[in-house]
């Protein structure tokens, strides 16, 4: 399969001033793909655009990847309603370490150029990068981006002449790599179509050569038809401590029948032949749940590594029943310690109620005696019972608490 097969199959297929698809097919390319440091870590929106990447570099082309440490600085105007807040100097360094940390967790073993856009902005002086730059963008054209007309329209929150210039910004970044590294296509999500030309059109006018985009769609949860990635509780992120590796396995174990094949594709590497046998499973044994069970175990693979996705999975089983407690290793409870309540060794009813799963010593007993309490997957009858280290106590199918 080629590289422009690749893309169609899995769904990478979005805008791109390629004549044809085919181009990806031909002789290797320098590309460059950017994330701005607006938090400490990316999202699994950003990870569906590093997954488009890998096939890429998969299939022989050359990667930039770009931290954006000066446009960070303004930040990225379009899909907001209202001004940014400007964080701070400290922040935004702190931000960058982040994105680079986890883009070298992401692409390990595969080679790739890491560069920051403050690099070459800092020693740029305001006028002669409106002598430069500016001079070749015109008021037209950028007044009609649909972000700045949405912001400057009746009912708009106005916006600053510097979100206004960030397209200026990002433009430059693409004429720099262009020279610097022969960079002749970027990479993006499908919402930096308007801010990636900027950069098409420079390399144009100032070097006399063609560059190209290419961006990927968004991705979209199908049960809620909003951008994926979203929860009750917020984006999902690649950071553990944003996003704890257990919750992230959940998230995609839960993922839709209706969509899973589709995040198969996006977000893991397994061949067209397994998907394809795992969207049958899905079709002829949903309840099963194997293609859930793999995507999650694929995803949280690559994000957080092989050893930290066992760990999540055996505790996922262990939670819901379908494996032995005595069975995880010290760094699977190590992970199960950070979901749920911990206590030290005790009688159940002073954890139980030390840990509010009981109001009282009497409360405790019903339970018991209803058959809702177990310890390590057996039920007790004994409220007084000693509970020794390690141990699991289940309070009905939810609650929990760890011993240790």
């Amino acid at each position: 399969m080629t590289l422009s097969e690749e893309l169609q199959w899995r769904g990478f297929v979005n805008q791109t001033t390629l004549p044809t698809i085919t181009e990806l097919d031909k002789q290797p390319i320098t590309f460059y793909w950017g994330v701005d440091p607006s938090a400490d870590s990316m999202t699994v929106g950003n990870l569906a655009m590093a997954m488009m990447v890998r096939h890429f570099i998969d299939y022989g082309h050359k990667a930039v990847l770009l931290v954006g440490g000066a446009t960070g600085m303004i930040g990225d105007p379009d899909g907001k309603v209202e001004e940014r807040q400007l964080k701070s100097l400290e922040e935004i360094e702190k931000n960058k370490a982040g994105i680079a940390a986890e883009y070298k967790r992401i692409f390990v073993g595969e080679r790739f150029t890491l560069v920051d856009n403050y690099d070459w902005f800092k020693d740029i002086g305001y006028l002669h990068f409106l002598r430069d730059i500016g001079k070749h963008f015109s008021m037209t054209q950028l007044l009609d981006r649909d972000f700045v007309q949405s912001r400057i329209g009746r009912g708009g929150k106005g916006i600053s002449y510097a979100e206004f210039s960030y397209s200026l910004i990002q433009g430059y970044d693409f004429l720099h790599l262009f020279r610097q590294y022969h960079a002749t296509l970027q990479i993006a999500g499908a919402d930096q179509w308007g801010n990636s030309l900027s950069g098409v059109e420079l390399i144009r006018k100032l070097e006399g050569q063609e560059a190209h985009i290419w961006t990927g769609p968004l991705i979209i949860n199908t049960t809620t038809g909003k951008k994926f990635g979203k929860t009750e509780d917020g984006a999902v992120w690649l950071n553990e401590y944003k996003t704890s590796v257990y919750k992230f396995y959940q998230f995609w174990l839960n993922a839709d029948d209706t969509g899973v094949v589709h995040y198969l594709k996006i977000y893991t590497l397994l061949s067209r032949q397994e998907i394809e046998r795992l969207e049958q499973a899905v079709k002829t044994n949903a309840g099963g749940r194997e293609a859930q069970k793999i995507l999650a175990f694929e995803v949280t693979k690559l994000v957080h590594g092989e050893r930290r996705a066992k760990a999540v999975q055996h505790v996922s089983d262990v939670l819901f029943g379908k494996g032995k407690f005595e069975d995880l290793d010290k760094e699977a409870l190590d992970e199960l310690g950070k979901e749920i309540p911990s206590m030290s060794s005790g009688r159940v009813d002073e954890l139980l109620i030390a840990t509010g799963i009981a109001s009282s010593k009497n409360a405790v007993r019903r339970l018991i005696a209803s058959g809702a309490i177990e310890v390590n997957g057996k039920k007790i009858t004994n409220d007084m019972v000693m509970i020794t280290s390690p141990s699991l106590i289940k309070k009905g199918k939810n609650s929990f608490v760890l011993v240790r």
